[in-house]
């Protein structure tokens, strides 16, 4: 891991002490439970102290998530399209290529070619994506609307090194900026995308989602704001080496949460992400009396950037360790290294 110099440790200091102070706290909500429009909070000053580098040798002011990639997490240096890449635009420069191609009649983008794969484009429209074993690398997917991405029962489809986002921080902000719409799409892996101006992040069930920069979501009046959001289901999805940082007061950072009450949720793995903001950070499955088992939260750093409790209200809710294959362990404050305990 690259050594920071001396000057972007002062700037980084220079930030951090003039960020604004917190919001205020009020009563806790559930992940769909309010629809009041939430000021907006500045960053906040994190709580005084210092954490070291992933390599251990270097201190970082207020923790990780002023400077991520110091801390070996991602954030705008090491996700998203690399810098200098030269896109083309669709439609303007080019059109379609092998298994996909631009219907003008919908306004999106449509990948019906199983194997298909679309790498150095800039989209600005849906990128939908209805084959399996389909591969976006490299690619700008900027959108308002309800989707970046979406994706239509597929199976195998990576999603790499793009950035996708909404148009701006309010009303051209995208609904979901990828979403399995069908909740049915099998071995997906979505890595080292930067991500934001959105209402859902990523809203899936099943995967791999790691090393990716989840960040600065946009809001207008109704919105329920997560970075992750899984809708409570019992299949297999692992969320691991993630920066997801809510900077909003509600919802989540990572929401478990099914919407209908006695659902089974399980099989999910929250591990080694820096995580902050949201009413909670994380919503761990159990809101609705549902049944949680073989959920695991571990080695996860909790930031205050936005809230002296990391989300506003805390890090973490509707979450039980007595579960089956349950489990809260080796999760820290970001800026001190001191366990945080579960509920």
């Amino acid at each position: 891991m690259r050594q920071l110099t001396v000057g972007l440790t002062l700037a980084v200091i220079a930030v951090i002490g003039a960020a604004l102070a917190l919001r205020g706290h009020q009563a806790p909500a559930s992940p769909v439970a309010s629809a009041t429009a939430p000021s907006r909070p500045s960053a906040a000053e994190p709580v005084p102290g210092s954490t070291l580098a992933a390599n251990g040798s270097v201190p970082i002011p207020g923790g990780c998530a002023a400077v991520p990639d110091a801390c070996g997490f991602p954030d705008g240096t090491n996700t998203g399209v690399p810098p200098g890449l030269a896109l083309r635009s669709v439609p303007g420069q080019v059109s379609s290529g092998p298994g996909w191609g631009y219907n003008p009649a919908d306004g999106q983008v449509d990948v019906t070619g199983e194997g298909a794969v679309l790498t150095g484009l800039s989209i600005h429209c849906n990128l939908n994506i209805s084959a399996s074993k389909v591969t976006i690398n490299d690619d700008s997917v900027v959108a308002g609307g309800l989707f970046g991405i979406s994706l239509r029962h597929t199976a195998d489809v990576t999603i790499e090194h793009s950035t996708i986002s909404g148009l701006n921080a309010t009303y051209g902000r995208v609904s979901y900026a990828i979403d399995d719409i069908y909740g049915d799409s099998t071995g997906m892996v979505i890595k080292d995308n930067n991500v934001s101006f959105f209402s859902h992040g990523l809203q899936v069930s099943s995967g791999s989602l790691t090393g990716n920069y989840i960040h600065n979501p946009g809001y207008i009046v109704g919105d329920h704001s997560d970075g992750i959001f899984d809708p409570g289901t019992t299949r297999s999805l692992t969320i691991t080496g993630n920066t997801i940082l809510n900077s909003l007061g509600q919802t989540a950072a990572i929401s478990l949460d099914a919407s209908a009450e006695d659902q089974a949720v399980a099989n999910k793995t929250i591990e080694n992400n820096l995580l902050g903001g949201g009413g909670y950070v994380i919503y761990g499955g159990a809101a609705r009396n549902d049944q949680i088992s073989h959920i695991v939260i571990k080695n996860n750093r909790f930031s205050r950037i936005y809230y002296p409790k990391s989300g506003q209200y805390g890090p973490v809710a509707y979450f039980d360790t007595r579960g089956t294959g349950n489990a809260w362990t080796g999760n820290i404050w970001d800026a001190t290294g001191q366990p945080v305990h579960g509920p």
